[in-house]
């Protein structure tokens, strides 16, 4: 079992930027391909972006492609998502998650295992 706590979440304009980051504890982290999903009041949770167990591969949802980057530090149990030039519609609870199969990257929710508590992010506009 693996415990990830979120933080980094906050308040800021359209087009600012901010880093969320997720430190794992529990089981061995570099077991677990690692993921971020977002959900928006009203709306279902859905994939953002995921990464191999190494960092070296990485996968994201269209919407975000050029904007927000996923990566990871094995040495300190955390994987990170910077997220560049925000819009009001990036605005959610954002989660982050492991999936215990790291040899592929997925993104579908129930494909994940174990979650964070979440992290708003507000993007005013």
């Amino acid at each position: 079992q693996v415990q990830l706590v979120e933080s980094g979440g906050g308040l800021v304009q359209t087009g600012g930027s901010l880093r969320l980051s997720c430190a794992a504890s529990g089981r061995t982290f570099i077991d677990y391909t690692m993921g971020w999903f977002r959900q928006a009041p009203g709306k279902e949770r859905e994939f953002v972006a995921a990464v191999s167990w190494s960092g070296s591969r990485t996968q994201y949802v269209d919407s975000v492609k050029g904007r927000f980057t996923i990566s990871r530090d094995n040495t300190k149990n955390t994987v990170y998502l910077q997220m560049n030039s925000l819009k009001p519609e990036d605005t959610a609870v954002y989660y982050c998650a492991a999936d215990p199969t790291h040899w592929v990257l997925r993104t579908h929710v129930y494909e994940y295992n174990y979650w964070g508590q979440g992290t708003q992010v507000t993007v005013s506009s």
